[in-house]
């Protein structure tokens, strides 16, 4: 869609008068003659800064492969932390049992029970409750935190239904899925950073979360032990690996961004100490701080700038959706400031940051109408503005352009790490059916993202190779990926 064929005379288009001068010459007449040059060139150079060509999304698949190889050689030898996960081996099916799972990834966090039968039955039955955190307790001490999910997991417990069962003398095991920056240690210790996503939790940074957990499920009364602590990425290919033996990387692409892969243990420098008897292990390769190559724009570099981490998780700023829709509004924003778009004044809900969510533009994107009405709508509501048709247009490009280079780098990113695994494997990645496992809402949720995501694989790999790699949604596997991975390494004898 261009800007010359989307716009009329009320946004600013060059047009000629049928009236002729009283030298008997056409008239050449500008209406709004700030607002055709402001508008029009803004979204040219939007487009043309958020532009993802062949040479720039194969530069982004190669800059990935380097980092993560930097990454793996050294801690800090790149931007791709590239953390051990101690996760050596992965569920086969034939897991039998109850085991729990805990997530605790923001603002809410989730219990979840799952009876395993065996390669036959599979999932049983699962059961799950969903709970808030209260505010005061995102700002209060790490006891009284860990005692509040510890008792609320003691409640969940005491609901187990007849469908559940543990054999006698066994204690209930729990997967905790913890999506908080944690130096891992075992596969049931990890040591943590420091909080984020608004939580300021005292005495808890430098300590291992699974032992606070641990003894707050004891002075609750709660006779349970965590087995398995997972990053939420990492539980997702658990969880779709149990289906599907071929599923080698996860990514989630919702509000974050992560992706995790399947890693040759030979190939990881860093790596002290025995390695695992399977030679594999699972690597969270931490991509949202990736940076290098990615096309940006002066709206990218403001809202950078304004965010509490400037100069970090660049690649998350650009793919994933808590930034999308923002950075939609900013240049939205300055085409109302600079070329008048929805008129003489800019709206105030406008310039409020992150009025504009990701969810908005994906549903004008899929407003197919001939007046896109719900184009209109989304921005009476969401941005107090009061639209033309040719405005909505714009406003539609915007979208794109900024959706299309997401998805289109999101894309080069797998490519990145299924190339590194074809490298080191000598062929046995591209020439076989692979499986990457997808999680989180902007992947499930917004089509256009999703076809640009895949149009850039296909380009990358070719459409013969690409046929190979399929890109499957994955949808809520973390839980019971957490779930199995306590199964895994449970620490009595495995009866399957």
């Amino acid at each position: 869609m261009s800007v010359a064929a989307t716009t009329s005379p009320a946004v600013g288009t060059l047009y000629v008068s049928r009236f002729p001068t009283s030298r008997g010459m056409p008239r050449v007449t500008m209406a709004l003659r700030s607002n055709v040059i402001s508008v029009g060139s803004i979204l040219t150079k939007l487009q043309q800064d958020c532009a993802t060509p062949f040479p720039v999304i194969r530069h982004v698949a190669d800059s990935m492969t380097a980092d993560m190889r930097a990454g793996l050689a050294v801690d800090g030898g790149s931007n791709l932390k590239m953390i051990l996960s101690y996760v050596d081996s992965l569920p086969s099916g034939n897991e039998k049992g109850l085991f729990y799972a805990l997530d605790l990834g923001g603002t809410n966090f989730r219990a979840l029970r799952v009876q395993l039968g065996g390669k036959e039955d599979r999932v049983v039955a699962t059961e799950f409750e969903q709970l808030s955190i209260p505010q005061e307790l995102m700002f209060g001490t790490s006891e009284e935190l860990f005692d509040f999910i510890a008792s609320t997991l003691a409640g969940f417990a005491e609901k187990e239904s007849e469908k559940f069962h543990l054999p006698h003398g066994r204690q209930r095991e729990i997967g905790f899925t913890f999506s908080f920056p944690v130096k891992q240690t075992s596969i049931d210790s990890g040591i943590l950073m420091k909080w984020t996503k608004g939580f300021a939790v005292s005495g808890t940074a430098g300590r291992d979360v699974v032992a606070c957990l641990n003894e707050a499920m004891e002075r609750q009364g709660v006779d349970m032990r965590v087995s398995a602590l997972v990053n939420d990425t990492v539980g997702t290919l658990a969880g779709a690996r149990y289906w599907d033996d071929d599923v080698l990387v996860a990514v989630i692409l919702g509000t974050g961004t992560n992706a995790c892969y399947v890693e040759r243990t030979d190939c990881i420098p860093k790596l002290q100490g025995p390695r695992s008897s399977s030679g594999r292990t699972i690597i969270n390769t931490e991509w949202g701080a990736f940076s290098d190559g990615i096309p940006l724009t002066v709206f990218d570099r403001d809202m950078d700038a304004a965010s509490i981490n400037p100069g970090e998780q660049i690649f998350e700023k650009t793919i994933s959706g808590m930034y999308l829709g923002e950075i939609a509004r900013r240049a939205l924003v300055t085409m109302a400031e600079e070329g008048s778009l929805f008129g003489m004044a800019v709206p105030n809900k406008l310039s409020t940051p992150f009025a504009l969510r990701t969810p908005d533009i994906c549903a004008m994107q899929q407003d197919n109408s001939d007046d896109l009405q719900a184009v209109g709508s989304i921005l009476h509501n969401v941005a107090g503005v009061e639209s033309s048709l040719s405005e909505r247009r714009i406003v539609v490009e915007v979208c794109d352009a900024i959706v299309r280079r997401g998805g289109r780098l999101a894309g080069a990113g797998i490519v990145g790490i299924l190339q590194k695994m074809e490298q080191d494997s000598k062929g046995t990645i591209f020439n076989k059916r692979t499986v990457v496992a997808m999680d989180g809402g902007l992947y499930e949720h917004y089509p256009q993202y999703r076809s640009y995501l895949q149009d850039a694989v296909t380009e990358l790999l070719g459409s013969d190779t690409s046929k190979n790699i399929v890109i499957e949604h994955s949808k809520d596997g973390s839980g019971i990926g957490a779930a199995l991975l306590a199964a895994t390494n449970s620490k009595y004898d495995h009866d399957f």
